[in-house]
């Protein structure tokens, strides 16, 4: 019985098969994809390209794959949500794996849930988009506002954000989604957390001492949404250690905050100048609301309530 080589070597010399074989090759070798990873690597020759042609082949085809992506959850890449690199090691192919932007984002959004259960958002919410949002005239400028800034948003350069003022039930948490899915197609990261919960969170992480850990994800993310921003049971400590240090920070880095609120500015300062310590405290409440004017676009959404429906 012959070996697999000595098979291979008869193979090759079957001028019909190399002749194939070669027009094979030399359609893969012509490859934008292909052409411009061997440009990269300039030390492989073609000894190494017919001894690599396996890998140049799935190299090729997981590329096309990656450039018509289909999406997360349907990707035909052997390993789902990761592209191919070429590279050459001792001027032989071989290809590795890495993580493609929708990997990572999947991945960070695990990791944010697991640590922070207020960033539960409701499906609807997620699914948000300008161009399914329900723009009827009592919403319009409120759609248009938060789609300009959806469009221009640029997180280090420009930290300002949006207020957005409305009754109970007018919407505003679903604008805020599809500002969402909007700085996702730009590749911008954006995380929303109900306000309440992640206040009363932030309080249990003191025990279970992932607290620093929380405030930091917060502060540095390079969209925060903090939605229904007054319905919280303030705290001094709430206000200063953990709002006040956000959006200090956020401020500092040029990072933009929006808000959701069905308090307007003067009400939002009311209900922060609470003190559980008796009385209020104006002066504190007071630098809170000028971090927030200064850095946010007030916006009224008006309307009836959607969830009476």
């Amino acid at each position: 019985m012959k070996s697999i080589q000595s098979s291979l070597t008869d193979w090759m010399q079957n001028s019909s098969l190399r002749e194939r074989l070669d027009r094979a090759m030399q359609e893969l070798l012509t490859d934008p994809f292909v052409q411009s990873a061997l440009q990269r690597n300039p030390d492989i020759n073609q000894e190494s390209i017919e001894q690599g042609l396996v890998k140049l082949y799935e190299f090729r085809k997981e590329s096309y794959h990656c450039e018509t992506c289909p999406g997360l959850a349907d990707c035909p890449n052997m390993m789902k949500g990761y592209r191919p690199e070429l590279i050459s090691q001792k001027g032989a192919l071989d290809l590795h794996y890495h993580p493609c932007h929708l990997k990572r984002e999947e991945d960070e959004k695990k990791q944010q849930q697991q640590l922070m259960r207020s960033l539960y958002v409701p499906k609807e919410i997620l699914e948000a988009s300008f161009d399914t949002l329900d723009r009827d005239q009592d919403r319009a400028e409120a759609c248009r506002k938060a789609l300009a800034f959806a469009l221009h948003a640029n997180p280090g350069e420009n930290g300002e954000g949006l207020y957005l003022y409305g009754k109970f039930g007018v919407g505003k948490t679903h604008i805020m989604g599809a500002v969402m899915n909007a700085l996702k197609s730009r590749r911008i990261g954006s995380m929303i957390v109900y306000t309440p919960d992640f206040f009363r969170e932030m309080k249990q992480a003191i025990g279970d001492g992932s607290f620093q850990q929380k405030l930091d994800m917060v502060k540095s993310v390079q969209v925060l949404i903090l939605d229904d921003i007054g319905a919280e049971t303030i705290s001094g400590w709430i206000r200063d250690d953990v709002l006040g240090a956000i959006l200090q920070h956020r401020m500092l880095e040029k990072l933009p905050t929006l808000f959701t609120s069905n308090y307007d500015y003067e009400e939002l300062e009311e209900h922060l100048a609470y003190s559980d310590r008796g009385g209020t405290e104006e002066l504190k409440a007071k630098r809170i609301m000028e971090r927030i004017k200064h850095f946010t676009a007030f916006v009224t959404v008006e309307g009836k309530n959607r969830r009476s429906r």
